[in-house]
């Protein structure tokens, strides 16, 4: 094995599986370094990829060319397309996975990928040297450039740059009651070096905490007792590659916490790390434990409890909704309080992982970390918290990555382009005090950003990039021309002497009837085609005025500001302002908009200030 490479990506989860993927397929010599390759896309918690906001990055990850798409529908067990209740503007496609044989056709893909080295090691400390004049008064203002990595076992491989995909192992540690452990996953150990190696370069680090639930033993629950979740009869895949799902579908099954649940966990408050002050750092708001739903949510005597299945032969059912770091004895009283789990096995507790992380506003909108040139970030390290977030920054550093090593400009995906863009934008522009989750309620364009239309957006960017194939460019172009076609039918063919568009246009009509009409069945049958056309037709007046929005702020968006700009010197500029623009490096007139603590006033400033002419350096 060559100890040189264009791109080395630490960590094999979710952000490492893309990063290495997209690099290795762009042309770039890649190695990815991992604890254990065996463990390459092992999901840590819940087996399940998508959801709402979600399923629309999933969606967008595979338009560019990307793994995880593909992947979720070859292992996948359970579909479910949420939002049916609403518009299928919003709706959000959704899968239980097989767990072990997710990571297994990840580990396959990344194997058989051409210019990727896979390497078993830990890395200790990231070789740097002094940034050149060049690049300290470039885009990056960097003080150090990026030359290696030293592994545990004292090799040292070299790059133009470096991905990191830490997730939760950097300084980790696992919480189960009064017990604490070692590690970012349980049985694996912590990566402790790194963190020292990040703050010798001046980077920022903080401590973020996630938790994940006890599972349970397959044949032990009484399912009688529990509400069965049937799949989706149809269901919608990730991938645009995909043509119909055919593996064996599976049910979960639904039930509930109670006030004597609630109660004992009342009572035990004492005893969980995160009330005990045992863990100070901040969990995800937005997918709490049991703990923190007890509490903050008093009034309510019931949460919801999904019980998933891990796979088709696995015999562990995943209980999602209890996720809880309290001691295992409390733990097994809580489980036997539930309905339908009074005899339930837990074969695995649940615990919290603590870990450090780098607040994201030291990063660029390309993922690339403003002081080191060569050094980009992607996944938990930058303060998110899921499998999808985790691989949408992984894929975009993947590409920047290769096109740093190879000196091409690099790529930044807007927000109205996708929500990768709204993810990424935030996470730079705003930063993060809990670990950020996406939901379709961040984005402002959100109507332009359907699930169905992910390819449109974005799979002419990746083939530009080179990470789209002639085999996805041509299915791209010929659903492109079937959704034209249907398009052109519907305004064309005529019911009761109106258009079938006319009729689609009606807030109360679904089209279902439509789609058997000889004129359109053909294609009407290809279920992505059909509900593409039907949203097309049905939203066209409302997607059509998002459009003329979007490009008119387009034009604010995307006036560059030079990097090297001296904010103080800008006249009437607020002292807040200066220090925030001054730390934040906003790219874009856009993105300084967004930066917290700006106001209106001080943008109108900077955008005068610019036209003037005068950008000069500090």
């Amino acid at each position: 094995m060559s100890n040189s490479a264009d791109v080395i990506v630490i960590g094999g989860g979710h952000a490492g599986a893309e990063a290495a993927w997209s690099a290795a397929r762009t042309g770039a010599r890649t190695i990815l370094v991992t604890f254990d390759p065996a463990a390459i896309g092992r999901m840590s918690c819940n087996p399940a990829i998508g959801g709402i906001g979600k399923g629309q990055m999933v969606r967008e990850i595979d338009a560019l060319g990307g793994l995880m798409g593909v992947v979720a529908d070859q292992t996948a067990i359970q579909f479910r397309m949420l939002n049916r209740s609403k518009g299928p503007a919003v709706w959000a496609p959704r899968a239980q996975s097989d767990r072990e044989e997710y990571a297994l056709a990840v580990q396959e893909h990344l194997r058989a990928t051409p210019g990727l080295t896979i390497v078993a090691g830990s890395v200790l400390d990231l070789c740097v040297g002094r940034a050149s004049r060049e690049l300290r008064e470039g885009r990056f203002e960097a003080e150090f450039v990026l030359t290696g990595v030293r592994l545990g076992d004292g090799r040292v491989l070299r790059a133009a740059c470096v991905v990191v995909t830490s997730g939760t192992f950097l300084r980790a540690l696992m919480h189960c009651g009064e017990t604490r452990t070692a590690g970012g996953r349980i049985g694996e150990p912590a990566a402790d070096g790194l963190s020292g190696s990040l703050r010798a370069l001046g980077l920022e680090l903080g401590r973020l905490k996630t938790g994940t639930p006890p599972r349970l033993a397959r044949d032990s629950p009484d399912y009688s007792a529990l509400e069965e979740q049937p799949p989706d009869e149809r269901p919608a895949p990730f991938s645009f590659l995909t043509e119909r799902v055919t593996r064996p579908q599976v049910p979960c099954w639904i039930t509930y916490t109670n006030p004597a649940v609630h109660e004992l966990i009342r009572a035990n408050l004492h005893r969980a790390p995160m009330y005990s002050g045992a863990i100070e750092s901040r969990g995800p708001r937005y997918c709490p434990s049991i703990e923190d739903k007890v509490v903050r949510f008093a009034e309510k005597d019931r949460h919801q409890l999904f019980l998933e299945p891990e796979g088709l032969r696995s015999d562990r059912i995943y209980v999602n909704g209890i996720s809880t770091s309290l001691p295992r004895d409390v733990q097994a009283q809580v489980i036997a309080g539930i309905r339908g789990l009074e005899h339930a096995r837990v074969l695995q507790w649940g615990y919290a992982v603590e870990y450090d992380f780098v607040p994201p506003e030291q990063v660029d909108a390309t993922l690339h970390v403003k002081r080191v040139a060569g050094l980009f970030l992607a996944g938990q390290i930058n303060g998110t918290s899921g499998y999808e977030e985790a691989a949408g920054q992984g894929i975009v550093a993947g590409i920047n990555a290769a096109r740093w090593a190879a000196k091409r400009a690099p790529v930044v995906i807007r927000r109205d382009q996708a929500y990768l863009g709204v993810m990424i934008d935030d996470l730079v522009t705003r930063g993060v005090t809990e670990p950020y989750r996406m939901f379709t309620s961040r984005a402002e364009h959100r109507l332009h950003l359907r699930y169905d239309n992910a390819d449109e957006r974005l799979t002419p960017l990746g083939r530009e990039i080179g990470l789209v194939d002639d085999r996805r460019w041509r299915r791209f172009a010929e659903r492109a021309g079937r959704v034209a076609q249907l398009l052109e039918r519907l305004e064309r063919e005529r019911v009761e002497g109106r258009p079938i568009a006319d009729w689609l246009r009606r807030p109360e009509e679904d089209g279902a009837r439509f789609a058997a009409l000889p004129a359109v069945a053909a294609l009407a049958s290809e279920a992505d085609v059909w509900a593409r056309a039907i949203v097309c037709v049905k939203y066209d007046g409302y997607i059509r005025r998002q459009e003329r929005a979007i490009e008119a702020l387009r034009r604010v968006e995307t006036q560059t500001i030079p990097a090297g700009l001296d904010y103080a010197g800008i006249p009437h500029l607020r002292r807040e302002a200066v220090e925030r623009l001054t730390a934040i490096r906003p790219m874009t007139l856009g993105q300084a908009s967004r930066v917290s603590g700006i106001h209106p006033t001080d943008v109108s400033l900077l955008m005068v200030y610019l036209a003037s002419g005068a950008t000069s350096r500090p």
